[in-house]
C-alpha cells in the first residue's frame, strides 16, 4: 500500500509540473502574439486613420513603411507607392491618424534620417486652406535631395576646375 501511494504522489508531481510548464508556454506564445501585433504595426481592431496622396517627381529610398512626420512627431505610414503613367510622376499613398489635421496648402518632402539615412515623408501641414479629405491630394511636394548626386556634381566640378588651372599654367610655361 505504501508503494502505491508514493507512485501515486511522484504521478502527481510530475501532472504539476506539466501543468506548470504548460501555463508558461501559453503566457509565452500570449506574449509573442501581442508583440507581433503592436511591433508589426497590425491593426485588429479597426483603423483609426485616413488616407491621403502626394505626387512627386521621384521617390528613391521612400519604401512602403517609411514614417510620415510633422514638426518630427510620427503621424503615419507610407501605406504603397505607384506610378502616374500619364503624368509620369510617383503616387505615395499614406495613413495619416485621425486626430491629425492636414490642410489643401501642405508641403510634402521626402527627407533623409542622418546623412545616408533611411528616407522619411515629412509634411508641413499649411493651414491657410481647406482641410484635406481621406483620399485628398498634396499637390505641392519636393523630392528628395539625391546626395550622391550633389557629391559627385562637387567631386567632378572640383575636378574640372583643377584641370583647367592645369592647362593654364602648361600654357603659360609654353610663352616663357
Amino acid at each position: 500500500g505504501v508503494l502505491i501511494a508514493l507512485q501515486g504522489s511522484e504521478q502527481m508531481k510530475k501532472y504539476t509540473m506539466e501543468t506548470i510548464v504548460g501555463i508558461f508556454v501559453v503566457f509565452g506564445l500570449l506574449c509573442v502574439g501581442y508583440m507581433t501585433v503592436k511591433l508589426g504595426k497590425v491593426n485588429l481592431f479597426g483603423d483609426n486613420s485616413y488616407s491621403l496622396m502626394a505626387k512627386f517627381t521621384t521617390v528613391a529610398g521612400l519604401r512602403k513603411g517609411s514614417p510620415v512626420n510633422i514638426l518630427g512627431i510620427d503621424v503615419g505610414r507610407v501605406e504603397k507607392i505607384t506610378m502616374d503613367q500619364e503624368n509620369l510622376r510617383a503616387v505615395v499613398e499614406m495613413r495619416i491618424k485621425n486626430d491629425i489635421k492636414i490642410y489643401d496648402d501642405a508641403i510634402a518632402s521626402i527627407k533623409t534620417e542622418g546623412l545616408i539615412g533611411d528616407k522619411y515623408l515629412s509634411i508641413d501641414p499649411g493651414g491657410g486652406g481647406d482641410l484635406l479629405k481621406p483620399n485628398g491630394v498634396i499637390t505641392d511636394t519636393q523630392a528628395a535631395v539625391d546626395v550622391e548626386q550633389l557629391i559627385s556634381k562637387y567631386a567632378f566640378g572640383e575636378l574640372k576646375k583643377v584641370s583647367s588651372k592645369n592647362k593654364e599654367t602648361e600654357q603659360e610655361k609654353e610663352k616663357k
